[in-house]
């Protein structure tokens, strides 16, 4: 018998990468139709954060779906800079960064990768698992997140710089549309933001969106739908199936001002040149907002604005603040101190 030989050619270890185009599709970084370059983020966390905090950053990577990274990975190692440098060849435009301190958490919203840099304190959230809950049929079609969400803002009105500020902000964070060549079928979700000036708080909320023709029935269009054979054994004629009582035309949003006339099919119930009512269902994940800082650079630089404190002064960079205070929680009531480390769960690593 031969003898094996120890200390041979080995196999150099490789990582390898799904390459499925269906599992992970293309995206491009430049819209064919409008020619301009489409926003593409990271939703990640600085310091410590609990966890129904961490539920919500689950849920906004999926509110930012499809140009988001999903299963983005972070280890404690990690500074914003190393994010950075990841984000150019990337073709990352934003960063929304999760911190929480001893009062309140916040979120951070920064164009890169000059800024500037948003912070909002978080008075109020609720995960998408929550508004779930609390909903008698929650909807979530497999599709939904197929497409990006359509942007709305509602009270914006002033011509103050923070306002400006955010409202450029948050329409630059989701990718434009043009309404004459736009797929009615793709838009599926919209986000909301609605400014209080007396508060000076701002309501987040996401949702679906869907459409029920107007004047048919619940049964028929149920029947149209699922293509389920409807039970007739109780019934004389295939008449009393459609005009039978208790169901009736269940057009529950008939108003002229809930109803759209269809440029396009979209599925099988809602035709062309039919009205259809526009219905909203909430999907989460809510927040209440409240803008307090407005920094010129990405998390550092000149204070433009401070709800707290007086606008000129230059603030720290992030990464500087995480080195004056290692292994300490953040005291700062304003949310611009240091936090710790960071901690996530995902695919996609930042080495």
């Amino acid at each position: 018998m031969r003898k094996k030989k120890h200390g041979g050619f080995r196999r150099p270890f490789v990582v390898k990468t799904n390459t499925n185009t269906k599992q992970q599709p293309h995206l491009a970084s430049v819209d064919p139709i409008t020619g301009k370059k489409i926003p593409k983020s990271f939703v990640f966390s600085r310091g410590k954060i609990p966890g129904p905090l961490k539920q919500l950053q689950m849920d906004l990577r999926k509110l930012m779906l499809p140009y988001t990274a999903l299963n983005l990975k972070e280890k404690r190692r990690n500074n914003l800079k190393d994010f950075l440098n990841v984000a150019g060849p990337m073709g990352v435009t934003h960063f929304l960064i999760l911190s929480k301190t001893a009062t309140a958490p916040y979120l951070r919203v920064a164009t890169t990768p000059q800024g500037p840099t948003l912070t909002f304190k978080i008075h109020e959230y609720s995960s998408a698992a929550d508004v779930a809950k609390s909903q008698l049929h929650p909807r979530c079609p497999k599709d939904l997140f197929t497409n990006s969400a359509l942007i709305v803002l509602s009270g914006f009105v002033s011509g103050d710089l923070p306002l400006k500020l955010t409202t450029n902000m948050f329409q630059n964070i989701f990718p434009t549309i043009d309404v004459k060549t736009v797929k009615l079928s793709s838009c599926q979700r919209i986000v909301l933001l609605n400014y209080n000036k007396d508060t000076k708080q701002i309501d987040f909320r996401h949702y679906s969106i869907r459409l029920q023709p107007v004047g048919v029935s619940r049964r028929i269009r149920k029947f149209v739908q699922n293509h389920q054979v409807p039970d007739l054994r109780n019934l004389q004629d295939v008449s009393d199936f459609v005009t039978k009582a208790g169901y009736g035309s269940e057009s529950e949003a008939d108003e002229e001002a809930a109803t759209v006339t269809l440029s396009s099919d979209i599925g099988r119930v809602n035709r062309a040149s039919m009205k259809s009512a526009v219905k909203l269902q909430e999907i989460g994940p809510r927040m209440t907002l409240q803008l307090v800082k407005v920094e010129k650079g990405l998390c550092s630089g000149e204070v433009l604005f401070s709800e707290f404190g007086k606008p000129g002064e230059k603030g720290k960079s992030d990464d500087e603040n995480d080195e004056d205070s290692e292994g300490s929680e953040d005291q700062d009531q304003d949310g611009n101190g240091s936090e710790d480390d960071e901690d996530g769960e995902g695919d996609e690593e930042l080495n």
